[in-house]
């Protein structure tokens, strides 16, 4: 397994640049399709690469945008990726994108994530998608001990799978280890030294113990302290 590891002298150039990437790629996807899909993380991590990102000169009405991984609670939650999503990335010139939800507020978790796959499934493969990792190597809602981990990390693996992990409050619904490897651009932030430790700890392990390691191969890591 071989992926690029970029460190940047702070987390601000780090945005400027993981931006400047992520668009560089979907105008290059663009040139070859009529629509791209991009899936994002959630989290508080990656606000400033969309803050950056939202303003890139492209044409984002022919951009669907997905999160990689979604809490299963109603948007006006504080807990709710798909809000942050609208504030932070689906601005300015980005508005015009198509977000492609990872919640519906009138199912259970377990029944709407087939419902949500069969919105996803025709926008397949990835063209772009950004990762982040946690310092228990999960990434997406990839967890360790996870109670659907196998299921998500199978070659047969649906689309989107519900989870539920120890420690978490609420049922999670997450694109699968497929699906997220399967990107034609793969990207992994992380800030810190816990966490650049967690990647280094993850080699050679598997992605069951490991789940950041289901889509590492080919990948480019952007780290900051």
């Amino acid at each position: 397994m071989s992926y690029d590891f970029v460190a940047y002298p702070d987390r601000d150039m780090l945005a400027i640049d993981l931006a400047n990437r992520l668009a560089g790629e979907l105008r290059q996807a663009l040139a070859h399709a009529d629509r791209v899909t991009l899936a994002v993380p959630g989290g508080t991590s990656p606000g400033p690469v969309f803050d950056d990102l939202c303003a890139a000169d492209l044409d984002w009405s022919r951009v669907d945008v997905l999160l990689t991984d979604e809490r299963w609670v109603p948007e006006d939650s504080p807990r709710s990726n798909t809000a942050l999503l609208r504030r932070r990335l689906l601005t300015d010139r980005a508005a015009a994108a198509r977000l492609l939800p990872l919640y519906r507020p009138d199912m259970e978790c377990d029944a709407a994530a087939a419902a949500l796959a069969e919105t996803i499934a025709p926008e397949l493969p990835l063209a772009v998608v950004l990762l982040g990792m946690g310092a228990d190597m999960h990434t997406a809602s990839l967890f360790p001990g996870a109670d659907r981990l196998d299921e998500a990390l199978s070659r047969d693996a649906p689309v989107l799978v519900p989870m539920r992990a120890p420690g978490a409050p609420e049922p999670r619904v997450t694109l699968s280890g497929p699906v997220l490897n399967g990107a034609l651009h793969k990207h992994v932030l992380i800030f810190g030294a816990e966490k650049r430790a967690a990647l280094e700890g993850a080699r050679g392990k598997p992605a069951h113990e490991a789940p950041i390691n289901a889509v590492l191969d080919g990948a480019v890591v952007h780290w900051a302290e």
